[in-house]
């Protein structure tokens, strides 16, 4: 270790104290690898500040070092983007310990947080203020709001209630100097010249590190309706929720996509959940929500069906007579991922089209890759009422899935070639990361790749923050 990296490492110590500088092997190793176990780096210590000050502290001591940072909240992400490179010339900054919830303001029905505070946090502290947090993902109880916000995260109630970008008012980031711009104004409206915050939500890291957040909060359901839905095709899932749209307005909180293949997966790894309408191509698993004083919301669901069944926008459904009932077609859904993980790898997309290009685009995507990869089948499931698909490749039974992983980059070329064609995106929710960093030269303009190199530009001139993440190094056709 030469003298200026022991240098540093002891003013590092300084600030967050022996314990929380981690520099031995073990001691470092959960934080130097992704979720998915596809990205691995190194890094010259790992830091674990406990307050908005000792961060401040840290990334001043990095920059006047020339070292590099890389944030890392839960550490759940699924693109790499808060793992380090490999070169071992970072410090990764821990954000666990700081997980205080600062305040809750039930009259304003805000929350203040700090970065490090899980999503399932701050929905139990909504909760005892008797409101709610509607943002929900399936690692709620590792993935952190700092990372939520870092990547836009998505989730299944975007129908309703948008994005994470929609859920913040206001944030508190240190800047690539070690300065901290407080910006926690809980305040829906603020028209006082650019909106600063939106620049840091969905930049992972590259441009500044979330230390807390003012979250918006919203009134409980009072009443729940929970559906799933046979479909024959994807057109009539389009109609489907077109038309669960109009009947339910802004109680429609989810509608999830399932593909015969994905639900099969799901039952195959748990074969305990249910299977309530079996032999269909795709399914649509519904949730409708509603406050004090709704009690007509169950009829109110089953009517729609009813109707759309006898327009021929579904096939057949069933309404869940009870929680229990609720929460076990919620699992259908709910376990696909880790069904998929123990199926073995696969080539994972997570995109986004407007809705009403999802069947002409899985339709021709599907036969372009069948003509490139019969061993090939598709895992289809996804976020239906924002677009959002989780489209994955993976090895047909009796196929080498470790062939097909060898191609995945003529896989993407293909998916995201398609996508593109069809007016959508390569990240719906999981953002770019390393994964997805040099796609993004092909799929976005010349012109928006400029403009982002100069926000990042203009707040990290040096290039202190997530080195190799989001931003290609040039633009490529």
């Amino acid at each position: 270790m030469g003298a200026s990296a022991a240098t540093l490492r002891e003013t590092l110590a300084a600030i967050v104290g022996d314990a929380h500088l981690l520099v031995e092997a073990h001691a470092t190793a959960p934080y130097l690898v992704d979720a998915r176990n596809r990205f691995h780096g190194a890094a010259l210590a790992v830091v674990r500040p406990d307050g908005t000050d000792e961060v401040a502290a840290v990334v001043r001591a990095c920059a006047g070092a020339g070292v590099t940072v890389v944030a890392q909240g839960g550490n759940t992400g699924l693109c790499g983007g808060a793992t380090p490179d490999p070169s071992g010339g970072s410090v990764v900054v821990s954000l666990a310990r700081m997980r205080r919830i600062r305040s809750v303001d039930p009259a304003n029905a805000t929350v203040t947080v700090e970065a490090g505070a899980t999503l399932a946090e701050v929905q139990a502290a909504a909760a005892a203020a008797g409101l709610r947090f509607p943002l929900s993902l399936a690692s709620e109880g590792s993935c952190t709001i700092g990372g939520n916000i870092a990547t836009n995260a998505g989730g299944t109630a975007v129908l309703r209630y948008g994005n994470t970008r929609a859920q913040v008012l206001g944030l508190e980031v240190v800047l690539a100097d070690g300065r901290v711009w407080n910006g926690l104004r809980a305040l829906r409206k603020d028209n006082t010249g650019y909106d600063l915050k939106q620049l840091f939500i969905g930049s992972e890291g590259t441009l500044g590190i979330v230390t807390a957040a003012v979250l918006t909060l919203v009134a409980p359901a009072h009443s729940r309706a929970t559906a799933l839905a046979a479909l024959t095709d994807l057109a009539q899932a389009v109609l489907l929720l077109s038309r669960m749209k109009e009947a339910l307005g802004d109680r429609l909180t989810g509608f999830e996509l399932m593909s015969d293949v994905a639900l099969g997966l799901s039952r195959k790894h748990h074969p305990d959940l249910p299977d309530p309408l079996p032999g269909h191509a795709w399914y649509a698993l519904i949730q409708a929500d509603a406050g004090a004083g709704a009690t007509t919301l169950a009829a109110d669901v089953e009517a729609a069906l009813a109707e759309a069944i006898a327009a021929d926008a579904a096939d057949d459904a069933t309404v869940a007579a009870s929680g229990e009932q609720a929460k076990r077609l919620w699992a259908l859904r709910e376990n696909i991922s880790e069904a998929q993980r123990r199926e073995g790898p696969n080539v994972k997309h997570d995109i986004a089209l407007p809705a009403s290009a999802i069947p002409a685009f899985v339709a021709s995507c599907g036969s372009a890759l069948a003509m490139s990869f019969p061993e090939a089948h598709l895992v289809v499931f996804g976020h239906l009422g924002d677009g959002n698909l989780h489209y994955n490749v993976a090895a047909a039974s009796g196929a080498s899935a470790e062939s097909l992983m060898h191609r995945a980059a003529d896989i993407n070329r293909i998916v995201y070639d398609e996508v593109n064609a069809h007016g959508g995106t390569i990240s719906a929710e999981h953002g770019i990361g390393q994964l997805k960093r040099e796609a993004l030269a092909r799929y976005r303009s010349p012109l928006e790749l400029e403009l982002m190199r100069r926000v990042k530009d203009a707040l990290d001139p040096h290039g202190v923050f997530n080195p190799g993440k989001v931003l290609p190094d040039a633009a490529r056709p």
